[in-house]
């Protein structure tokens, strides 16, 4: 699982400027009031066991992941109504981050989707050296988005900033070192697992 350095944070930040980290996205609000950036979730709001997913859509571990196991967590866990899922955007790089900021530039119902084609065809855009904007785009545009809003979305200064703050502050509060990390209920775990173990830490996780 890629390990989390002060290089790639440095790299990220330098994208935006005047970064001020908030936590206001903890508690279930947008920072500066932007929909855009407010939770993305699937699953009941009352659900016993709530699991959020920080993740990168550069991260190979992450898309093995969601490869192997999304179909049999989201039917067997979130449409049963044992947990709600929460994906929180952890880009690791440049790409990862105008990745986030286009699925986040979708209507919410399709950002689940748009993710997990995204995972799906990882090895399609996100590590085609040179090309990755452009593949993206293709991406994008089979999922309603056109290309004029594709490239807003991209080169939008303020969500970008959004997102890091995002990140800043679920580094600081949950201590992430690696992607993909999971809190359930608040306890967390780094690292791809198998759905078992899923399982397995979704029935330890402590009852609020």
């Amino acid at each position: 699982m890629p390990q989390l350095s002060r290089r790639s944070l440095g790299v990220l930040a330098a994208a935006t400027s005047s970064l001020a980290p908030s936590l206001a996205w903890a508690q279930g609000s947008a920072p500066s009031g932007d929909p855009r950036l407010g939770p993305r979730a699937i699953g009941r709001a009352d659900a016993p066991v709530t699991v959020i997913e920080f993740f990168s859509l550069t991260c190979g571990h992450c898309a093995a992941f969601h490869n192997t196991n999304w179909t049999r967590v989201k039917a067997e866990l979130v449409d049963t109504g044992r947990i709600r899922f929460v994906w929180r955007d952890f880009p690791l790089d440049a790409i990862a981050l105008a990745a986030a900021c286009v699925a986040r530039s979708l209507p919410e119902e399709r950002y689940g989707p748009f993710i997990g084609t995204l995972f799906q065809t990882q090895d399609r855009w996100a590590f085609q050296q040179g090309r990755q904007m452009e593949e993206l785009a293709r991406m994008a545009a089979l999922a309603g988005l056109d290309r004029k809003g594709f490239d807003a979305a991209a080169a939008d200064e303020g969500l970008r900033r959004g997102i890091l703050e995002q990140r800043l502050a679920a580094e600081r509060e949950f201590r992430i070192s690696a992607t993909p990390s999971f809190a359930f209920n608040g306890r967390m775990q780094s690292g791809n697992m198998g759905f078992d173990q899923f399982v397995d830490l979704v029935q330890q996780a402590p009852k609020s």
